[in-house]
């Protein structure tokens, strides 16, 4: 088995190539045995070895690559269009904000973060990506229910809808470089998050 940590996951996609979701090793491995792998892309990252064979005196392997392509297309693939919302959560909404307030400009544990809506939902504000921002709870409680401008505050960034390919790299955990390039492919040209990764800046676990 390679060295690389057991934690490491696997880019699945469907057969197109469309990014789907990031598994574990054991539901990699389970994909390729039960024959739904149609090709595999990137490196390595795991050689599971198996029993030896009573017949040859061998023992069998399965290596696991970065990115497996599973048979058939997504059953949504229509969906993922410019029309597609995906699940708003606050592990993605920190992500998206690089675990950055986005009113002091200070970044902070997850633990002392949370979800402000920029136009409050008092005041007819929806929970959705793009009214929704990370915030300090010190910020968070101080700017209530009003909006950035009747706190005096200011938005240092106006709040996004990532698109499926984003949010699947919004979900991710050390994103391997063969990763990253082929999640890139599938972003759109002007994207905030490509933008962030051409520069170096890495995601943050």
């Amino acid at each position: 088995m390679s060295s690389i940590n057991l934690q490491q996951q696997v880019l699945r996609t469907d057969v197109s190539g469309m990014p789907l979701e990031w598994i574990g090793y054991q539901d990699a491995v389970r994909l390729i045995s039960l024959d739904q792998v149609s090709y595999a892309m990137g490196r390595i990252l795991y050689r599971i070895h198996g029993g030896i064979s009573s017949l040859t005196g061998k023992q069998s392997s399965i290596d696991v690559n970065a990115i497996i392509a599973t048979c058939g297309h997504h059953p949504h693939k229509h969906l993922f269009g410019q029309s597609y919302v995906p699940p708003l959560s606050n592990k993605a909404l920190f992500r998206r904000d690089q675990s950055l307030c986005l009113y002091c400009g200070n970044q902070f544990p997850n633990f002392m973060l949370s979800r402000d809506h920029v136009k409050p939902l008092s005041q007819g504000g929806r929970d959705r990506w793009t009214n929704v921002v990370t915030a300090c709870k010190r910020c968070n409680n101080y700017k209530a229910g009003r909006t950035p401008e009747q706190a005096g505050i200011e938005l240092l960034a106006i709040p996004f809808k990532p698109t499926h390919a984003e949010y699947v790299y919004l979900q991710g955990r050390q994103i391997l470089a063969d990763q990253m390039e082929f999640l890139l492919a599938h972003f759109p040209r002007n994207s905030v998050l490509r933008k962030r990764v051409e520069q170096g800046e890495s995601l943050l676990v």
